[in-house]
C-alpha cells in the first residue's frame, strides 16, 4: 500500500481550503436566489397577501450584479415590501441602494434600519462572532437620514419605535418595529400594548432577531415578526448548518420561518449581502423571499401549527 506522504496531504488540504474560499468568494455570494414561502397568518376569511422580505443588502456604489438582481424583483409585483435593514455599507452607497429598488420603492412598503445603515463595516476578528457578548466595534457614520428621506418620501412607512394601521389590497394590517436590537438601541415600551384587535394581520419589525424583542411582540399578540441581522450564518456546513447566528437566537432558527410562542411566526432573512470585509458566503446564498401569507386554519385543541413550506428559484424573476 503507497504511503502519502505529509507534505502531498498538506498542499492537498491548501487547495482544498483555497478552492472553498474562491467559489465562497467568487460565486455564492453572487448567487442570488428567491425563496418564496407560505405562511398561514391572517384572519379567517382573508384573502392572501404577498410580501417580499428584503435585508441586508450591505450595497456598495460598484455592486452592479446586485443591483440588477434587485431591480429584476418588481416584476414580482409584490403587495407590501418589506425591509429589515443593514441597506449600506459605503458613504455613497445611498443612490445605489435607491437606483436598485426602482420600483419596489413606488409599492407599499415597511422599514426598520440596522447596524450597517448607522455605521460602515469596520475588519474585524471572525472568531469574535463566536463569543456572545464580544465587544461592538462600529465605523464612521453612514448617512442613514439621507435614505430614511429617500424612503418616506416615496411613500414608505419607517416603524422604528412606532405603530401604524394601513390596508394593503384589502388586508386590515396592524404594523409596529423597533430600532436595531443588535446594538440595544430598541425601546419596546415605546410601543407595548395590544395591536388593533379589528386588524386582519398583526406584524412586527426589528433587524436582529433578539429573543427579547421576539418575546415581546409574542406576548402582545402579533401573528408575524419579520428580521434579518444573521446572514443565515453566512458560513455553513452541510448537515450541521450555521456554525453562529451572531444574535440570541438558536442555529435552528437562523432563517427561514419558524414558530415563535403559541402564535407568533418568525420569519428571517438570509439577506443579500456580506460586509466588504468578510465577502463570502459558503453554502448560504444571498437571498430575498417572497412570502405568501395566507388564512389560518381554524385552531384545534392540541394541533401543532409546525412551520410554512417553502421553496427556492434560483433565477431572476
Amino acid at each position: 500500500m503507497p504511503v502519502i506522504s505529509t507534505s502531498v496531504v498538506r498542499t492537498a488540504a491548501l487547495g482544498a481550503a483555497a478552492a472553498g474560499i474562491g467559489y465562497a468568494s467568487l460565486v455564492e455570494r453572487n448567487a442570488f436566489v428567491l425563496r418564496e414561502t407560505t405562511m398561514p397568518v391572517l384572519a379567517p376569511g382573508s384573502s392572501s397577501l404577498r410580501v417580499l422580505h428584503l435585508s441586508d443588502l450591505h450595497m456598495m456604489p460598484g455592486q452592479k450584479l446586485k443591483q440588477q438582481w434587485l431591480r429584476e424583483l418588481d416584476r414580482l409585483e409584490p403587495d407590501l415590501v418589506i425591509d429589515t435593514g443593514d441597506n449600506l455599507s459605503h458613504q455613497k452607497s445611498v443612490p445605489a441602494v435607491v437606483q436598485a429598488l426602482g420600483g419596489l420603492l413606488s409599492r407599499p412598503g415597511l422599514f426598520v434600519f440596522g447596524s450597517n445603515d448607522y455605521f460602515a463595516p469596520v475588519a474585524k476578528n471572525p472568531m469574535k462572532y463566536f463569543k456572545s457578548n464580544h465587544r461592538r466595534t462600529h465605523g464612521a457614520p453612514l448617512p442613514w437620514k439621507d435614505l430614511r428621506a429617500v424612503f418616506t418620501e416615496r411613500g414608505w412607512l419607517d416603524l422604528t419605535h412606532v405603530r401604524r394601521d394601513l390596508e394593503v389590497a384589502g388586508i386590515r394590517i396592524a404594523t409596529a418595529g423597533v430600532d436595531d436590537a443588535h446594538l440595544r438601541r430598541d425601546r419596546y415600551d415605546t410601543i407595548a400594548g395590544l395591536p388593533n384587535p379589528a386588524a386582519d394581520l398583526r406584524i412586527g419589525l426589528t433587524h436582529s432577531p433578539e429573543p427579547r424583542v421576539l418575546d415581546r411582540f409574542a406576548t402582545d399578540g402579533y401573528d408575524l415578526v419579520l428580521a434579518g441581522h444573521t446572514h443565515g450564518g453566512q458560513v455553513c456546513l452541510p448537515g450541521y448548518g450555521a456554525l453562529v447566528t451572531n444574535c440570541g437566537i438558536d442555529r435552528s432558527r437562523v432563517k427561514g420561518s419558524s414558530k415563535w410562542g403559541e402564535h407568533t411566526r418568525l420569519h428571517v432573512s438570509a439577506g443579500l449581502g456580506t460586509s466588504p470585509w468578510a465577502p463570502y458566503r459558503f453554502c448560504c446564498r444571498p437571498e430575498a423571499t417572497l412570502l405568501t401569507l395566507v388564512a389560518a386554519p381554524p385552531k384545534r385543541p392540541g394541533a401543532d401549527e409546525g412551520h410554512g413550506a417553502s421553496k427556492s428559484t434560483a433565477v431572476a424573476p
